[in-house]
């Protein structure tokens, strides 16, 4: 990271420390919160995309789509604003490398670990597609990994809400980055959530195998090679590719989304599937198939070509000429392809009897050291031996590679994988849980979390029951599925007052809404940073999806007292109460009559300001009423 050399503080808050990255329309920083004393990462629109209101507009999409996502695999935002024309947003600092940075120094990961890594990203993104946000940009530099091995995905700068009426990026624009675009992304067409999947297949190839599937010299000839070309297969660039995981790899990287995994969760159920040694749900890629059609065709056209003008040569004007026995041409290439073909197979058996070549003995099922013994007494030498959680007895043969039966010569090398036993692992209790809450609760301890919509009057987002129940043990990976209500099309707004704002996003969220604009404005009873108000508010009932605008209390509320004096002590309190001050009365005999009942003086005085909750004391003329003096006239009548 880069010192910033003169830190800028955003919003009186954030203040700026290193440069960490820039990228295609922003700067990323690590930035100190003075607020909350803790280090975050701001986000910087570049000055010259400030002033162009649709990139705003896009920077604003941004924050308020990720502020409603709430998982352990996703880096929270806590704030956006705007600091004298630049545009910011507040995401949580990850002290950890991105996967790029991985790659770029270790090359290829290890299959495990990149299964693992896969996973992790599988379930954030499974998260965020329950929340209608498809990422459009899933790239190893967003893939962030923790010092403590956990994965964070990061930059949801070009996602877009599937299901909001207005869009930035109307089909026929392209967004994202070419050598992890979709094919329906590199051709501008709608995508949808099996977009992410493609990309996340992508990056799996290139942890296995240090590369992407597509090279060149642009962005355009790499997008172009996404929609035509057949990408190779992890393991004719590296052999040590286990069979299982090749097959995850190329069904999330399939050309149709309908024959992708059809979710972010079945991807990542199959990757597990993996990793604890189970059979994966993804069959084996056609590749040599698909070549062997290719190759067969171009036969075909070459073998009517060469026969094509001997045949025509001898054609009738109204018939083809059949030969005597009534056969045609092609019977007799039919007839030599077979013997061709069977010739081969002899010629191979022959080589393989003098090589001492010979099947591959099949150990699945055996103790490890039983198939050791076997394996070497044959000329075959161990290689990997890996071993994985599984319901088969500990060191138990679970799979080989090469498979059972496949012809092998002496001395080559065999990859086995063992099975380290069954662990089990206690479900925890979600019932009554917000359901983000509930997911990482279940992810956290190992177990996949499958949502399951009902028909119910329960509050939104809010766990009804769960399968298997709280405390039950079951084995590490299975899965837990939750019921929760069904969306409605109305939602009550929740009570936001005196939560910050990462908390009323995620409030929010869970209640099928959207964060808003924000606002700040003092408070006498909210402390500063804690929402004092919404609009719509709290208790009213919205449509889903409703924008809900946020008051932040920037603190007790200053006011500078007004001059009572002259005003009679009714008019006088009145106007001091409604400047949110507590009045008191004293009163004065010493003043003029003519001041009878009304305020002489007021303390503190006018003029001055002061922080509420404050008082203002004000002095009442209460003069001694004059006395009455009679005087008496004596008048003499003559």
């Amino acid at each position: 990271m880069q010192p910033v050399e003169t830190p800028r503080v955003f919003s009186d808050r954030y203040e700026l420390t290193h440069l960490i990255a820039r990228g295609g329309m922003a700067e990323v920083y690590r930035a100190r919160d003075r607020l909350l004393d803790r280090p975050v990462a701001l986000k910087v629109l570049f000055p010259e995309l400030s002033v162009d209101r649709a990139f705003v507009e896009r920077f604003r999409r941004e924050a308020q789509a990720a502020a409603k996502l709430s998982h352990p695999n996703i880096v929270p935002v806590f704030d956006w604003g705007e600091d004298s024309g630049s545009y910011f947003i507040v995401m949580e600092f990850v002290d950890g490398r991105p996967l790029s940075a991985v790659l770029r120094e270790t090359g290829p990961i290890e299959p495990a670990r990149a299964a693992q890594v896969t996973a992790q990203v599988a379930a954030a993104l499974a998260s965020a597609h329950r929340h209608g946000v498809v990422h459009r940009d899933i790239k190893p530099g967003n893939v962030l990994i923790t010092h403590d091995g956990q994965v964070k995905v990061t930059d949801f700068g070009i996602a877009r809400a599937v299901n909001t009426e207005e869009s930035l990026t109307q089909t026929g624009a392209v967004m994202g980055t070419a050598t992890y675009f979709s094919p329906e992304q590199a051709e501008g067409i709608g995508v949808d959530a099996r977009t992410d999947i493609y990309s996340l297949g992508v990056v799996l190839f290139e942890m296995l195998t240090g590369r992407p599937p597509f090279l060149g010299d642009t962005p355009v000839s790499v997008a172009s090679k996404h929609v035509r070309d057949i990408p190779p297969t992890p393991r004719e660039l590296l052999d040590t590719v286990p069979a299982e995981l090749e097959a995850v790899t190329m069904k999330a990287m399939a050309k149709q989304p309908d024959q992708r995994y059809q979710s972010a969760e079945e991807f990542r159920s199959d990757l597990l599937r993996f990793v604890e040694g189970q059979p994966v749900e993804a069959s084996p890629p056609n590749g040599n198939m698909a070549a062997t059609g290719v190759i067969g065709a171009v036969g075909a056209m070459d073998a009517t070509a060469a026969v094509g003008p001997s045949t025509r040569a001898f054609r009738s004007p109204t018939r083809p000429r059949e030969r005597p026995n009534g056969r045609r041409p092609w019977g007799w290439i039919t007839l030599l392809v077979v013997l061709l073909a069977a010739l081969a197979v002899v010629a191979y058996l022959l080589v393989s009897t003098f090589t001492g070549g010979f099947a591959l003995p099949n150990v699945v099922g055996k103790p490890a050291t039983q198939a050791e013994q076997i394996l070497t007494s044959k000329g075959l030498v161990i290689g990997t031996t890996r071993h994985v959680t599984n319901t088969a007895k500990s060191g138990t043969v679970l799979s080989t590679d090469p498979a059972p039966g496949t012809h092998v010569s002496k001395k080559a090398v065999v990859n086995l994988v063992i099975s380290a036993g069954e662990v089990k692992v206690q479900v925890p209790n979600v019932v009554n849980d917000d359901l983000g809450a509930a997911e990482a609760l279940i992810t956290n301890v190992g177990l996949v979390p499958r949502v399951k919509f009902v028909n119910s009057p329960g509050q939104q987002n809010v766990v009804l029951s769960q399968s298997p129940i709280g405390g039950t043990s079951i084995r590490k990976g299975s899965t837990v599925t939750i019921s929760v209500p069904k969306p409605t099309n109305q939602v009550s707004v929740p009570d936001l007052i005196g939560l910050t704002p990462p908390q009323a996003s995620a409030q929010l969220s869970g209640a099928g809404l959207t964060v808003g604009s924000q606002s700040n404005a003092c408070s006498n009873s909210v402390p500063s940073g804690e929402v004092s108000g919404s609009s719509p508010a709290a208790s009213t009932s919205v449509g889903r999806g409703t924008a809900v605008n946020l008051t932040i209390s920037s603190g007790p509320c200053q006011v500078i007292i007004q001059n009572v004096q002259g005003k009679s002590q009714s008019a006088a309190t009145t106007a001091l109460q409604g400047q949110g001050l507590t009045v008191q009365v004293a009163t004065t005999t010493t003043c003029n009559a003519s001041d009878q009942g009304n305020v002489v003086a007021q303390s503190p005085a006018a003029g001055t300001q002061v922080t509420l909750p404050a008082t203002d004391t004000i002095t009442v003329c209460n003069a001694p009423s004059p006395t009455t003096t009679t005087t008496t006239t004596t008048t003499t009548v003559p």
